[in-house]
């Protein structure tokens, strides 16, 4: 009976997601598997033949068709592995990397309309449902998700943007502080010009972004930005995703701000948030942050108590002192 299940299960979901015509369900020409493997190479910066063929159990010449096909349509580059001349380095070129990202999007909107479909109260237990049956199948063999899937299970990672992800922050600020603050668009649009910002012009030695992943997905963001005072740098838009919450990104995502501020030169790190974000406020604390003013103010569509903080990232001269 057990067997009948699943297996009734895996035709309603083929069914329910597309799979079996996944170019046109999503209005691209490319198939499931070119699409996952579009997926891998997109959140991995290099990668070779062989560890693709083992990620997604693909056949050797299955899978050196489809990287003929996208080196062809000018998605990949080939070249021998730094590692081992004899194996492949497979790299997404621009072109990769966008085909790739509006790949996920159109996903991300698949999904999306897929949950609409459910009441907002058994979401959370729909989430845990999936998560449950994705541990118990891969308990025994951590290998039947791939090398890079089985690091995963070791803990979120904090790696660079890809294309893609710079919107994935704003959509995912306006959604998560609506639904848990009330926030109405003007914060998002605060997010959106703040990222705009980053993307039109930044210098790499001293402002970076970082995104948080979980079992291959974004589940979190953080920046470190100069400020007006060309020593001092500022940490915005730390979100951790509801579901992520619990293994230490908060304060790992901190902590990589001020270390890379202090890494770049920078004197000090400033940062501005609002009283109601308790968990925040907790993590700042706890790395050293002072609270240093707080002004009343009605934003978002809420009156708010707005807060500045500063971390000191070089000794500061004692008053007083005769040295």
């Amino acid at each position: 009976m057990t067997i009948q299940e699943i297996r009734a299960f895996n035709r309603f979901y083929t069914n329910l997601i597309g799979a079996l015509n996944y170019s046109k369900h999503l209005y691209t020409p490319y198939t499931l598997t070119e699409s996952r493997l579009l997926y891998e190479l997109a959140h991995t910066p290099r990668t070779d033949a062989a560890e693709l063929r083992a990620e997604l159990s693909l056949d050797a010449g299955y899978l050196s068709r489809m990287l003929t096909k996208f080196e062809r349509e000018g998605l990949v580059e080939r070249a021998p592995s730094e590692r081992d001349a004899r194996r492949q380095r497979i790299t997404l070129t621009q072109q990769g990397r966008g085909t790739a990202a509006l790949l996920d999007e159109r996903s991300r909107e698949a999904v999306g309309t897929l949950l609409e479909r459910v009441e907002p109260d058994k979401r959370p237990r729909l989430v845990e449902a999936l998560r449950t049956a994705r541990e118990i199948l891969s308990a025994d063999d951590p290998a039947a998700a791939g090398p890079r899937a089985s690091a995963r299970r070791d803990g979120p990672v904090l790696r660079e943007p890809v294309p893609g992800d710079l919107g994935w922050m704003v959509q995912r600020h306006g959604a998560v502080y609506a639904a848990e603050y009330g926030w109405n668009a003007t914060f998002e649009g605060l997010v959106a010009r703040i990222v705009a910002d980053f993307a039109a012009d930044h210098d790499e030695r001293l402002e970076r972004v970082w995104i948080a992943e979980l079992d291959g997905r974004p589940v979190g963001s953080v920046m470190c930005v100069r400020d007006e005072a060309r020593d001092t740098a500022r940490l915005r838009l730390l979100l951790v995703e509801p579901e992520a919450r619990g293994h230490g990104l908060g304060e790992r995502m901190v902590g990589a701000v001020v270390d890379f501020a202090r890494d770049a030169g920078y004197r000090e790190v400033v940062l501005w948030t609002n009283d109601v974000l308790t968990a925040a406020r907790k993590l700042y604390v706890r790395a050293g942050f002072t609270l240093v003013a707080e002004k009343p103010h009605r934003s978002y569509g809420a009156d708010l108590v707005g807060q500045d903080w500063r971390l000191p990232l070089v000794d500061e001269p004692v008053v007083g002192s005769l040295s």
